[in-house]
């Protein structure tokens, strides 16, 4: 006999709620108390198969209370409930229970394989609902994007034809007081027609450009005929 800390590796095969048969090791920590070494002496012949047999009892007794799962969350709780029990009935022979541990649980490798694809199942789930959220975002922030440009768009042409209209009407003001007895509508025509003259110089620099000339003429039927013949030669 020894007053010496022993340990003791019980290995336990045991089923849980859901059927599934699980391997655990429980190592155990124990040593003898010096004021009731006669106990541990004269009533015990062998220690480690009476702890070993306690050790079963109460896992086997546990493990049907909890699923896969739930045994693996409540590894401390399990231990707890072994060295409280081993505590309890050894120490009247003069035992004690330093600690419990479980040191490993291992369930079948088909089991285990099941669990890694229920795992990688749920995370690729997860993932997929991920980048659709992301691809959703995005096309909320292309629409918000493109109906800001659109938005910004229309109050530069807004101001743009604001500035033509003031800029049209400084000329017309100015012109009106710089010629005497021209009118108004004089003013309007110059500016369309510097503006028409504008348009075809244009129209004529800008590369690869076809342009169709269409004359007037007293009847529809020579004037369409006009414009194709000029048509064949501008291209």
């Amino acid at each position: 006999m020894t007053y010496r800390v022993q340990q003791l590796d019980v290995r336990v095969e045991t089923k849980t709620l859901d059927n599934v048969f699980i391997n655990t090791v429980v190592t155990i920590q124990y040593q003898v108390l010096t004021d009731k070494a006669y106990e541990a002496f004269y009533e015990l012949t062998n220690p480690s198969q009476q702890i070993t047999s306690h050790v079963f009892d109460v896992m086997r007794s546990q493990f049907t209370t909890l699923e896969l799962d739930a045994v693996f969350v409540a590894k401390e709780e399990l231990a707890m409930a072994v060295k409280t029990y081993l505590s309890k009935i050894m120490g009247q022979y003069g035992y004690q229970i330093m600690q419990v541990l479980i040191t490993d649980l291992d369930p079948d490798q088909r089991v285990k394989n099941a669990m890694n694809e229920i795992n990688s199942s749920k995370r690729l789930k997860f993932a997929v609902a991920e980048r659709a959220e992301g691809q959703k975002i995005l096309k909320v922030k292309s629409a918000e994007a493109e109906a800001e440009a659109k938005y910004l768009s229309g109050v530069g042409v807004a101001k743009q034809r604001k500035a033509i209209v003031d800029g049209l009407r400084a000329s017309i003001v100015d012109f009106s007081q710089s010629v005497d007895g021209s009118s108004s509508k004089d003013v309007m025509d110059l500016l369309l027609l510097t503006q028409y003259f504008d348009c075809i110089r244009d129209v004529g620099s800008a590369p690869n450009c076809k342009t169709t000339f269409v004359p007037s003429s007293k009847t529809s039927q020579d004037g369409f005929r006009n414009s194709v013949i000029q048509a064949g030669f501008a291209t």
